[in-house]
């Protein structure tokens, strides 16, 4: 090792020199300590909000998309029984995709659902239950009733659980369902209407659409929303990420009175809406890291200042300016990655274990820091992801190694006849 690393991580406190360390010594190695520390914490924040950030929008997505198809395709501007009446042919050319793994028709609408004096703005879907479990998983999440008790004619519906709650309804009661359009007679506008009958309550996991989905039979749709909505048919793919590549792909096979619609495009506001919200985070919270860097540089004056009779010594025995830069580099760098490793290390620590440090804080503290009804979901998720932890890690060795320079330059202007002068 050369004299100027051994010198730069004694400096940085992590070396020690065979004589016992003086208040000088003892002072440059607590600011580098605090210096590290600093860093340290950004990095460690800044892996933990991402993660998080990371969890909250898989997780939101998985639920989503285990309601929602991955593609759909829908014939616009016909009633809901001509676009039916041509489902098997649609999905017969999209199965020639291989990515294609499953197909189900649908009608979809808005509504309003009446219980009592209640009444609530409800997303209608007409399904086949013998065919949706091909695209969704909402037979898996039902909690009472069955899905396969919708029956053409039977006019049942299956309410999403946060939706049945605020309606007071349970398994068995009765809801009046009322389409957007209706009739005009000599005594005003009077809505199309039809009485269900509650046959099953499903829990998604995800509020919004507990909150406001309704599932009835396909054939049942298509009677009470016959010019309102869009009909055609749901489509499940074996990898979620290519549904655009997918969606583009059954385009050009499909007819061309036929539009395809993957599930970023359903979501694309809220989709990106969350990528901005990631990127300001990560802004924002880089600043810690460049506060980090800002004391990191401070502290490197303040040690080159404390340290000006040892560089004008190693001078006049020959050391030349550029060998005094070195070693100021040598402290700053080494206290850069020191703290870098170690914020990494501690948040990747918090990161892969929140699931249990999270529930312990509010069971400690008695909050609840994610209500469901405002947030979706009401655990905190995790996922952390190489990419972001590189992009972390390099963006603070940067920011150190930009600390290190001045400082640097500084020492190694120094002139030591003036400093010994003065000394």
């Amino acid at each position: 090792m050369s004299y100027e690393w051994w010198i730069g991580a004694r400096y940085a406190g992590l070396a020690r020199s065979r004589r016992r360390g003086g208040r000088g010594d003892r002072f440059v190695s607590f600011i580098a300590a605090s210096s590290m520390a600093g860093i340290a914490l950004g990095v460690a924040a800044l892996i933990v909000v991402l993660s998080v950030m990371n969890g909250f929008q898989t997780q939101v997505r998985d639920r989503m998309l285990s309601v929602l198809p991955h593609i759909e395709l829908y014939v616009p501007r016909v009633s809901a029984d001509d676009a039916l009446s041509q489902w098997r042919q649609i999905a017969d050319i999209a199965s020639k995709n291989p990515a294609v793994r499953g197909t189900a028709p649908f009608v979809a609408a808005q509504g309003m659902i009446v219980r009592g004096e209640t009444l609530a703005g409800v997303q209608v879907r007409g399904i086949d239950p013998a065919a949706e479990g091909a695209v969704s998983d909402i037979a898996g999440q039902m909690v009472s009733g069955r899905l396969d008790a919708l029956k053409p004619g039977g006019f049942s519906v299956v309410l999403g659980n946060q939706l049945a709650a605020s309606l007071g309804v349970g398994v068995g009661d009765t809801v009046l369902l009322l389409a957007p359009q209706g009739s005009i007679s000599p005594a005003g506008f009077t809505p199309r209407m039809r009485q269900f009958t509650v046959s099953g309550i499903f829990s998604s996991g995800y509020y919004e659409y507990d909150a406001s989905l309704a599932f009835i039979d396909v054939e049942d749709a298509a009677k009470v929303f016959r010019d309102s909505g869009s009909s055609g048919v749901r489509l499940r793919i074996t990898d979620m990420q290519q549904a655009p590549l997918v969606a583009r792909e059954l385009g050009g096979l499909l007819p061309p009175y036929v539009h395809a619609q993957d599930w970023t495009q359903n979501n694309r506001t809220w989709f990106a809406a969350v990528q901005t919200e990631k990127r300001m985070m990560f802004l924002i919270l880089a600043l810690i890291v460049a506060v980090a860097a800002f004391n990191l540089l401070s502290s490197l004056v303040m040690a080159v200042k404390d340290k000006r009779s040892d560089i004008a010594i190693l001078r006049t025995i020959g050391a030349t300016p550029r060998e005094i830069a070195r070693i100021f580099l040598v402290q700053g760098s080494l206290i850069g990655v020191v703290g870098t490793l170690l914020g990494v290390g501690f948040g990747m620590l918090v990161a892969y274990n929140i699931d249990v440090i999270v529930p312990l804080i509010e069971r400690m503290l008695g909050v609840q820091f994610l209500p469901q009804q405002i947030y979706f979901i009401s655990e905190l998720p995790s996922n952390p992801q190489v990419s972001d932890i590189v992009v972390v890690a390099l963006t603070s060795l940067v920011l150190s190694l930009l600390a290190t320079l001045y400082p640097s330059w500084r020492a190694s202007s120094l002139q030591p006849a003036e400093v010994l002068r003065h000394d």
